[in-house]
Order: C-alpha cells, then sequence, then structure tokens
C-alpha cells in the first residue's frame, strides 16, 4: 500500500522499512516521510500487521500507510532492515531480491570476517556475503559508498566513540599501539521498544547503571575500523535519546590544544553533519546529547591533561538518529547519489526537555 509521503509522486525512489514498528523503524519511516527523493511504500511489522503506522508511531499519524507481513515484501529500489541482531543474515536472499540497495541497521554485515562473528556474536549463517557489505559511517568512508547495494549500518555506540577518535588518527597523534579508555553513557531507547523490565521507566528512572563493564560488542568494530584495542564500558543513565562517549588516551607524545584543533578541523571542517564543541563560553561547553536531540548531527570536543599526559576527548550523538536511522539514510543518499544532507536537515530545539 503506497503512502503519501513527502517526497509525493517527484520521488525518485521507493523504500520499505522492515521491521517499521520499533523505535528505530518509527525513526526511518520519520525520515523516509519527509524526504524528498523516497516514496515510502511499504512498512512491515510481525505484531501490528494491518494497523496504521501512526497507531505505533503517533506522530506519523499523517501517513497513508499500513504495517504488512514481512513475508509479504513488495519490490522496491531500497530497503531497510531495522531488526533485531540474527534476523537479517537469516533473510538477506529475500531482501537482495526485493531491493536493488539494502540497508540493514542491525550488526549483522558490520564486520568483515566469520571468526569476528563466532568470537563476538553467535556466529553467522551467511558469511559469504560478508566481504560484500559496506560499513557506513560516512565520515569513516564515504568514498566506498556510491553504489553500494547492501551497506552495513554502523552501531550507535562505536559511532560515537570512532567520530571523537578518528581525527588523532588522521593526525598521527595516535597510531593504535596507546592506552584507550571508553566510557559511553546512553539513553533507554538504544534497549529497542521491547526493552524489558530494565527499560521500564520505574526500574530507569534516576540511574547511572553500568550495564556491559567489558566485553561490550561495539569493541569489535572500534578496533577494525581504527585499529585501536579499547577497554570499553557502557552505563545506562535517564535519558530518553543519546549517546555520549567520553574517552581517555595517553598518547605517547606531548599533545597541545592547537594539535588538537588543527586534527579535528582537518577532519570536520567539510562534514555536513559534525560540529567541534570543545570548552567554549555558555552552558554547552562540551559535546551533549541533549543538543543533538532528534538530528543527525554529531558533536566532539576534547580536554588536555598534561600533567597526566592524558587527552580526554567527548563525543555525543542521538543514538536513534547519528547513531541509527539518520546514519542509513545519510549512507543511503550517498549511496544512490542523492544530495548527501537530503532529508537530514532538521538541527534539533533548544530548550527541550530530556532528550
Amino acid at each position: 500500500m503506497s503512502s503519501e509521503s513527502g517526497a509525493g509522486t517527484d520521488a525518485d525512489y521507493t523504500a520499505a522499512v522492515v521491521g517499521g514498528s520499533g523505535f528505530t523503524g518509527g525513526e526511518l519511516l520519520r525520515l523516509l516521510y519527509q524526504h524528498p527523493e523516497f516514496d515510502v511504500v511499504q512498512a512491515t511489522s510481525r505484531s501490528k500487521a494491518r494497523k496504521t503506522v501512526g497507531h505505533a508511531h503517533p506522530n506519523l499519524r499523517e501517513m497513508d500507510l499500513r504495517f504488512t507481513s514481512p513475508e509479504e515484501l513488495e519490490s522496491v529500489d531500497v530497503l531497510f532492515a531495522a531488526t533485531p541482531h540474527g534476523v537479517s543474515m537469516e533473510h538477506i536472499d529475500r531482501f537482495r531480491e526485493a531491493a536493488g540497495t539494502v540497508v540493514d541497521l542491525s550488526a549483522d554485515f558490520r564486520l568483515s570476517s566469520e571468526a569476528q562473528y563466532d568470537e563476538w556474536y553467535d556466529g553467522h549463517v551467511c558469511p559469504e556475503y560478508l566481504e560484500d557489505a559496506e560499513y557506513a559511517l560516512p565520515e569513516l568512508n564515504r568514498d566506498n559508498l556510491p553504489g553500494a547495494d547492501l551497506i552495513a549500518s554502523g552501531g550507535c555506540n562505536a559511532t560515537a566513540t570512532i567520530l571523537g577518535l578518528k581525527p588523532l588518527f588522521d593526525a598521527g597523534i595516535l597510531d593504535g599501539d596507546e592506552q584507550a579508555v571508553v566510557d559511553v553513557k546512553v539513553g533507554s531507547s538504544e534497549g529497542g521498544a521491547g526493552g524489558g523490565d530494565a527499560s521500564s521507566h520505574p526500574e530507569r528512572s534516576g540511574i547511572v547503571r553500568p550495564y556491559a563493564p567489558t566485553g561490550h560488542r561495539h569493541e569489535a568494530e572500534i578496533e577494525e575500523f581504527l585499529g585501536l584495542s579499547v577497554s570499553f564500558t557502557v552505563h545506562a543513565v535517564d535519558m530518553t535519546r543519546g549517546a555520549s562517549a567520553t574517552c581517555h588516551l595517553f598518547p605517547g607524545a606531548p599533545v597541545s590544544n592547537g594539535d588538537l584543533w588543527s586534527a579535528y578541523r582537518d577532519a570536520y571542517a567539510e562534514e555536513p553533519f559534525m560540529r567541534t564543541v570543545a570548552g567554549g563560553g555558555g552552558v554547552y561547553r562540551y559535546p551533549e546529547p541533549k543538543a543533538v536531540a532528534g538530528t543527525n548531527y554529531g558533536e566532539v570536543g576534547f580536554e588536555v591533561d598534561p600533567g597526566n599526559r592524558r587527552l580526554v576527548v567527548f563525543s555525543a550523538i542521538d543514538n536513534m538518529m547519528k547513531g541509527s536511522a539518520g546514519q542509513a539514510v545519510h549512507a543511503a543518499n550517498i549511496a544512490l547519489g542523492i544530495e548527501e544532507t537530503a532529508g537530514l536537515e532538521f538541527t534539533g530545539l533548544h530548550p527541550v526537555g530530556a532528550p
């Protein structure tokens, strides 16, 4: 069933969202509905088949679209898979038959080898596709995305960390042998719409709860794409949207504020969705999830601790946008040759409540 998308009849590409009733699926539908180049023709959901999109996502009540069964995929130009880990790898042949371009938002195709999935996940049922997939973090590998037909959108915690650290590798400040300690604070939406007891409001409200002190799976992404082994801890905190990474680094040689400003300017001055925020005036002196809530922007910042020969790097994203749906649409734009900022121009709100 077709929608009356923001693109209307002038849209160049048809799109489907598999797993459209979840939080990430809802964000994809919101972005695609307002996108000038996409016409959303299908959204699937096992639990809400035949119900309207607005039934699950009240902000999308204007969409003339009902959820259908994922067993009844329509032929489209682009299929976005917003499914839990393990689902896309089971159905990738069907997805690729249905669409010329598949953008997967799960972890199923982010890593490059079967051995990595054996170590970090529960194996992989179709490792032959791993070499076909292109990792989607545009600031990291934009040049590899044009024409890609299987795109693996990066994980939110890995995205926040990589965005903070990548400029230091580009500038030669880090080479991968340094000690790196990364602490990430994340909002409740990271657990998804079915987050369980730990994500219920009475249990989540007011907390700063370590839930992955060691061995978080996103370490594999960071190590693969930066070549850096990190000591990585994740805390669940009392916010709905957002991921905030604080990285403690101990480079072998002294580093000045000027070195860091040069590194971040060189890396991100031309990036449409990156902002450097490092110790300026006002209330928001460092990267803050609240300042990017609802947007595809990422913020990075830093501070030098010369007495301890330590760098502290901060980064903040909306885990549902820059860490998920927004990043997926950004990558699809590049893959298809669309203006890369299309559909992603929203700059956020201030003041705003809990993100």
